[in-house]
């Protein structure tokens, strides 16, 4: 493996914790091993381990951007994440508020129903 896929894994397991990454591992197969390791170097050993912004703030963008395109099942995976990114429950609703002013209510809508349902399954008050 890469340098950047080294720096990509050791980033990905500091955000979205050993045990998820470790299940990821365990249920990657042959077929979708080649984009395992593209996303691993390209958002994990690229974006995400870039020093210009802090793990807080890639978090927040994350979320906003995964809930105004509609892909809620990465919000919830984001949403456990912000255990180790530092975003809190407050900084999350307001980026669903940028979502929807800027991508439109419903998705914010649905967004905040999986980060209410998110939260309470990780015990965190909302």
């Amino acid at each position: 493996m890469s340098e950047r896929y080294d720096t990509g894994m050791a980033t990905r397991r500091a955000v979205l914790g050993d045990a998820h990454v470790d299940r990821a591992e365990a249920a990657k197969s042959d077929f979708d091993e080649p984009f395992q390791s593209f996303i691993t170097e390209g958002a994990w050993g690229s974006v995400w381990s870039r020093p210009d912004l802090s793990r807080r703030e890639r978090s927040l963008i994350t979320l906003a951007l995964l809930a105004a395109l509609g892909n809620f099942e990465e919000v919830a995976m984001h949403v456990r994440a912000t255990a180790n990114t530092g975003a809190t429950p407050s900084d999350v609703r307001e980026a669903m508020l940028h979502v929807a002013v800027y991508a439109g209510v419903p998705r914010a809508n649905h967004a905040l129903k999986v980060i209410r349902e998110t939260y309470g399954e990780m015990g965190v008050e909302t």
